[in-house]
């Protein structure tokens, strides 16, 4: 038997598990799944420590970093877990003047089996934003987590067979992108998928086979704006925030930084004083790690010397900052638009910061890319701060700071355009792991019935009639 065989065999065994116990796991009431999440967070918190170190162990990322991927992915798996009965209960909706006999309601049902196809980058909250809203929502859950980060995602999976070993609610299946073609193309409702444009558009044709319905969470090539009149020491440092947190691994992290030109100077200063501060390392305690995959370095590099050969400047750092599997912070200035580090997603501590004539040009560079999955800005003015972020092509936005919408569980994530589409997080989070059903029922016989295979005329006449009167003036 061929490999790719034993593989889609090893998925399809896991999914037939998971369809057993989705059937369980949804015939519960909403708040005993409630209490086995609560149960499955507090086992995750209470042993925070050994999951970063997992984390660490396998990504290179310092321990703080680990630490606080951790917290966060807690925070919305509480939140989940806590609100999946409120969002999601049976409501009632207005029937309308044709089917004004009928009462009706929309109610909210769990797919069965999701597939969650995770990353490397954050290998705990990226992927649970989805397990934890599919598992809330009444599924079951198969996870394929990156193969560099296969150790967290079978740390997850084991304590929640410590809870609950009888119901492999959640399960993970192991192996490279061949495992996760397979769980795309096993009997699964619905797969959530994390990762580059490119694998994105591969994991949709395998689901297109089957018509399995997806969430894609592609990558980003980030903005921040700053304003003339912004906090240029807030904004710089949230800058190094969100442009080198865990070694720039981030795809909702600052890539590019378009700046009004009477502050560009100063800002520009600033930064590359905090970025000359900052050097990576394998140390617990480093500012940042290593890249967590070979590949990493060279793309990094080529998108730093191609700035560099189009005209850029290289105000921290340069070519020579690669030094895989690390790379030293890069601030790159005046690089031209169609440039690599400006056009695709670089994924290292690598910022491009431009000047602009005014914060509306600065929008319209932050818009000019395929991606759209969030954006920053800095201003004293909160009118103005909120106008700019409703301009801007992104699926969140912060105003003075950077990631800001990461710890708002009520708030959604995803974004636009190669950056994907669907939510995970918050209420939509947990509808985007539900089907919507319609329900109707007929309260008393309608006195003027049209919803017969040959009407009265004289019924169908009066209904015309406040047919006109309604919709015809």
């Amino acid at each position: 038997m061929s490999s790719s065989l034993v593989e889609l065999t090893a998925v399809e065994a896991a999914v037939l598990r998971a369809r057993e116990a989705a059937l369980w796991w949804a015939g519960l009431p909403a708040g005993h799944r409630r209490r086995h999440l609560l149960a499955f967070k507090a086992l995750v918190a209470g042993r925070i420590g050994e999951l970063a170190e997992c984390i660490r162990a396998e990504t290179g990322k310092p321990v703080a970093g680990a630490q606080l991927e951790v917290m966060l992915a807690v925070e919305h798996l509480d939140w989940a877990a806590r609100n999946a009965r409120r969002v999601l209960r049976r409501r009632s909706v207005r029937s309308g003047m044709l089917a004004f006999n009928q009462a009706a309601a929309v109610e909210y049902v769990p797919y069965g089996v999701v597939g969650v196809i995770g990353p490397w980058n954050y290998p705990v909250y990226t992927p649970m934003g989805s397990i934890a809203h599919a598992l809330a929502a009444g599924n079951a859950v198969v996870f394929k987590p990156s193969e560099y980060t296969l150790g967290v995602g079978v740390w997850l999976a084991t304590g929640w067979a410590e809870l609950l070993p009888d119901h492999p609610v959640l399960q993970v299946v192991a192996g490279d992108g061949a495992v996760g073609a397979a769980l795309c193309r096993a009997a699964v409702d619905k797969i959530a998928f994390t990762g580059s444009a490119a694998t994105a558009r591969a994991v949709m044709a395998a689901c297109a086979e089957r018509l399995t319905p997806v969430v894609i969470e592609g990558g980003g090539k980030d903005a921040l704006i700053v304003t003339a009149d912004a906090d240029l020491e807030a904004a710089a440092r949230a800058a190094v925030f969100g442009g080198l947190g865990n070694a720039g691994q981030t795809c909702a992290g600052v890539e590019r930084i378009y700046v009004e030109r009477p502050v560009f100077d100063p800002f520009v200063a600033r930064l590359a004083e905090l970025m000359r501060e900052v050097e990576p390392g394998d140390g617990p305690d480093a500012p940042y790690g290593p890249m967590s995959t070979p590949a990493q370095p060279a793309i990094v590099q080529r998108h730093i010397g191609d700035a560099i050969e189009r005209g850029g400047r290289a105000v921290v750092g340069g070519v020579d900052s690669v030094r895989a599997p690390f790379v030293g912070p890069v601030l790159l200035a005046d690089v031209p638009e169609d440039s690599a580090a400006v056009t695709e997603e670089t994924f290292g501590p690598v910022m491009v910061v431009n000047p602009v004539a005014d914060a509306e040009e600065a929008v319209r560079r932050a818009n000019a890319t395929a991606y759209g999955l969030s954006g920053s800005i800095f201003t004293r003015s909160r009118r103005r701060g909120l106008a700019l972020a409703g301009g801007l092509r992104a699926g969140a936005v912060s105003v003075n700071s950077v990631l800001g919408y990461a710890g708002v569980p009520a708030l959604p994530f995803g974004g636009v355009g190669d950056s994907g589409f669907g939510r995970v997080h918050g209420a939509d989070g947990l509808r985007e792991f539900s089907r919507p059903r319609s329900v109707t029922w007929q309260r008393f016989r309608a006195p003027i019935d049209v919803m017969t295979l040959q009407p009265q005329p004289s019924a169908l006449r009066l209904a015309l009639r406040m047919f006109a009167w309604r919709h015809g003036r």
